[in-house]
C-alpha cells in the first residue's frame, strides 16, 4: 500500500467517526425530554364524592302576573262629566265616589216621574172609593150589574196606572244614583280617561280602571308532556292539577330580584288542553301585601317537577363533554381515571343533579379536568363538598329540556 492510500484510509476513519459522534449527540437530544417527561410526576387534582341529599327537582316557566280582579269603570246614563273625585293611581276603597255625572236632567226626570206616581196615586184612591160605593149600592139592588162592572174596571185601569208610574219612578231613580260612578271593589285605580266636560256616551266610554293588589294571580303555561308529569304528581299528592294539586308550593323571582323570590300557591289549571298550542295555562296565586308584584309583570316560577328523592348532585364543573354526551372522570384508590357517562338534570342545592350515571359512591374530579384523560395516572387532593354550594339558587328545567 503506497503512502497515498495510507493517507486515504485515514481520512475516511476520521469522518467515520465525526458523523458517529454527531448521530450520538442528535439521538441524545431527542431522549432527554423523553426521559425528563418518564420521570415528571403524576398531575395533581382535586376530587371529592358526590353530595347526596333529599331533592325535589324544580321546572321553570316564564309568565305573567295579572290581577285577581280587574274592573274596566264606564258610566250607565250619559250626559256630561262634571267631577272627578279622585287623585290618579290611588288606593281606592269599594263604594268611594270616583265620577259625578251632570245630574240636572236626571233630576228633572225623577222629579217628573215622581209627581205622575203622585197623580197615579190619587186616580187609584178615587177609583177604589168609588168602586166601594158601587158594590155597596149593588149589594141593595140599588145599582146595576153594569155599572158595577165600569167602576171596576176603572180601579183596576188606576192600579195599572199606579204600578207603570211606579215603575218609572224607579228607573229615574235609578238613573239619578247612577250620575254618581262608584267604586265597585277596592283596590289601585288608574288615571282618568275622560276630562270633566266631556261627553260621556252610556256603557260606553272608558272612564278607568280598577285591578286588586292583594292576592295577586301569576299566569304560565306547561307543554303537554308536563302536563302529564304534573297531573300524576297531583293524583299521587291526592289532589287534582285543576284545583292547584292539593296547594303545591311554589316560587317565582322577578327581573330585578335575581336574590328575593316570593312563595306562592298553585290553585288552578285550565281543563283543557288549546289545540293551537299543545299547552295549558296554569294559575298561582302570591300574597303582595307590599305591592311589589304589580299586573302585567313578567316572572319566572319553579314549580316542583317531582316527588322527593335521594338525589347525586355535583359542581357544573366536574362535568365534561365528549362529543354528544356528557361525562365525568372518576379516580381509584390507586389514582387511576376513568370516565363514566351521565345523564345531567336541574340545578339544585347549587349543584347539578345527576339523573343517571352515578350511585353516590364515587371520588369524582372536580377540578383540573383539562390535565386528565382516561387511562392515566394522577395525584388526588380529597376534598369534602358542601351540603350547599355557596351563592347560588336553585334553577328549574324549564319546559326546554
Amino acid at each position: 500500500m503506497t503512502r497515498q492510500d495510507k493517507h486515504l484510509d485515514s481520512g475516511r476513519i476520521v469522518s467515520l467517526r465525526k458523523s458517529a459522534f454527531r448521530t450520538c449527540l442528535l439521538v441524545g437530544v431527542f431522549l432527554l425530554p423523553l426521559t425528563a417527561f418518564a420521570q415528571q410526576e403524576p398531575p395533581t387534582v382535586t376530587a371529592a364524592k358526590p353530595v347526596v341529599a333529599d331533592i325535589v327537582e324544580d321546572d321553570e316557566f316564564v309568565g305573567r302576573f295579572e290581577a285577581v280582579n280587574e274592573v274596566a269603570i264606564r258610566s250607565r246614563v250619559g250626559g256630561y262629566l262634571e267631577q272627578v273625585h279622585f287623585t290618579d293611581g290611588a288606593i281606592v276603597n269599594q263604594g268611594e265616589l270616583l265620577f259625578t255625572i251632570d245630574r240636572r236632567p236626571f233630576q228633572a226626570a225623577f222629579d217628573a216621574a215622581k209627581s205622575r206616581v203622585d197623580i197615579a196615586t190619587s186616580l187609584l184612591d178615587f177609583t177604589k172609593l168609588q168602586l166601594q160605593r158601587a158594590e155597596d149600592l149593588a149589594k141593595s139592588g140599588n145599582l146595576s150589574t153594569s155599572t158595577l162592572d165600569d167602576r171596576r174596571r176603572e180601579y183596576l185601569a188606576a192600579e195599572a196606572g199606579f204600578q207603570g208610574a211606579t215603575a218609572d219612578l224607579k228607573t229615574a231613580s235609578l238613573n239619578l244614583e247612577f250620575t254618581e260612578i262608584k267604586a265597585p271593589l277596592s283596590g289601585r285605580i288608574d288615571r282618568r280617561l275622560v276630562s270633566v266636560g266631556n261627553l260621556v256616551q252610556a256603557d260606553s266610554t272608558l272612564l278607568t280602571t280598577i285591578v286588586t293588589q292583594n292576592p295577586i294571580d301569576f299566569y304560565f303555561d306547561v307543554d303537554e308532556r308536563l302536563y302529564l308529569a304534573y297531573a300524576e304528581d297531583a293524583r299521587k299528592r291526592g289532589g287534582s292539577l285543576q284545583e292547584g294539586a292539593g296547594g303545591l308550593e311554589v316560587t317565582v323571582r322577578i327581573a330585578d330580584r335575581e336574590n328575593n323570590s316570593f312563595k306562592g300557591k298553585l290553585d288552578f289549571a285550565e281543563n283543557r288542553i288549546a289545540a293551537g298550542t299543545g299547552t295549558v295555562r296554569v294559575r298561582a296565586r302570591f300574597d303582595n301585601p307590599d305591592d311589589m308584584l304589580q299586573p302585567g309583570m313578567f316572572g319566572r316560577i319553579n314549580v316542583p317537577g317531582s316527588l322527593p328523592y335521594r338525589g347525586v348532585m355535583l359542581p357544573d364543573e366536574a362535568i365534561g363533554a365528549d362529543q354528544d354526551r356528557r361525562i365525568v372522570y372518576v379516580v381509584d384508590a390507586e389514582g387511576n381515571v376513568s370516565a363514566k357517562p351521565v345523564r345531567p338534570g336541574p340545578r339544585n342545592h347549587g349543584y347539578r343533579v345527576i339523573r343517571e350515571g352515578l350511585t353516590g359512591d364515587e371520588t369524582v374530579i372536580i377540578s383540573g379536568l383539562m390535565r386528565v384523560r382516561p387511562g392515566v395516572k394522577v395525584k388526588a387532593d380529597i376534598v369534602t363538598l358542601p351540603p350547599e354550594a355557596a351563592g347560588t339558587e336553585t334553577e328549574g328545567t324549564g319546559a326546554a329540556q
